[in-house]
């Protein structure tokens, strides 16, 4: 929420609920910023879905769309398909039409998956991921693919690929915690990229946001907000944690089915969903 405005300052106000694009060292009470870079929140949406917007929704949004352009009638294969993004991911090919082939870990996330409108899963529990897309896609293969866990996975990943097959990397939680250089490595082989034409490159959302020209965002986030406020693409409420049980929140958040995104409070609790 706003509290004061610098001289100069037009389209904002004292009290105006906003949030900031690409602004780091906001895990505080108070942050200055540019007002080119804080976005006012639309009066129907809940601080929670506001305070989550600009990050994993957004992501899933320029992934699939800015980056890859997966189309209605297209598979799209993705790893931690359970995470934020990756239900994000799975209702925007609801939404637009694009089929979905979800990796995950354990066997009891399949239904789940399955139920979320997933079109098919993966489970690398008890399945080969490569043997598996073979049988789901067929001879045509997978041309586009997202991964957020790297190491192995992430390269059996881009083995799956068809040729000229392009994989986006913007995570790696495989490497969680890990110091050994070779934990911290996705083990392409050279002869797929180099006779296959395959790519594989990465995606940070903080440089999207800093490095993206203003048109280019503001059409990109506007379109988040569509598909958000039309119901097309739902943010899970986040878990409201006040600011002195900040130890909890960073443990919550590094836990694995935490139930919620925690969301740091100041003074007044989220209102209800």
């Amino acid at each position: 929420m706003i509290d004061e405005l610098g001289s100069g300052t037009h389209g904002l106000s004292v009290g105006q609920r906003v949030v900031t694009i690409g602004v780091t060292g906001t895990w505080q009470e108070y942050v200055v910023a540019s007002a080119e870079r804080v976005l006012p929140v639309p009066a129907s949406m809940n601080d929670s879905t506001a305070a989550q917007i600009l990050a994993n929704p957004l992501t899933a949004v320029i992934l699939t769309g800015d980056v890859l352009d997966v189309g209605p009638g297209e598979w799209l294969l993705q790893t931690a398909a359970g995470s934020t993004v990756g239900q994000s991911v799975i209702q925007l090919g609801t939404h637009i039409g694009f089929k979905t082939l979800n990796v995950v870990r354990r066997r009891t996330a399949v239904d789940d998956i399955l139920a979320r409108g997933g079109t098919a899963v993966i489970c690398t529990q008890d399945e080969d991921l490569r043997e598996r897309v073979a049988e789901i896609v067929g001879p045509a293969g997978v041309h586009k693919a997202i991964d957020c866990v790297g190491g192995q996975v992430g390269a059996d990943v881009s083995h799956a690929l068809a040729p000229h097959g392009e994989l986006i990397v913007y995570g790696a939680l495989s490497t969680h915690r890990h110091t050994d250089p070779a934990e911290l490595t996705i083990p392409i082989f050279a002869r797929s990229l180099i006779y296959d034409t395959k790519t594989v490159r990465g995606f940070w959302l903080l440089r999207w946001l800093t490095e993206t020209p203003g048109d280019r965002l503001t059409a990109t986030i506007d379109r988040t907000l569509h598909l958000v406020n039309s119901g097309a693409l739902r943010v899970p409420a986040g878990r409201p944690i006040p600011l002195e049980m900040f130890g909890d929140a960073v443990y919550l958040a590094e836990a694995p089915e935490h139930g919620g995104k925690p969301l740091l409070v100041f003074e007044r609790s989220l209102p209800d969903e």
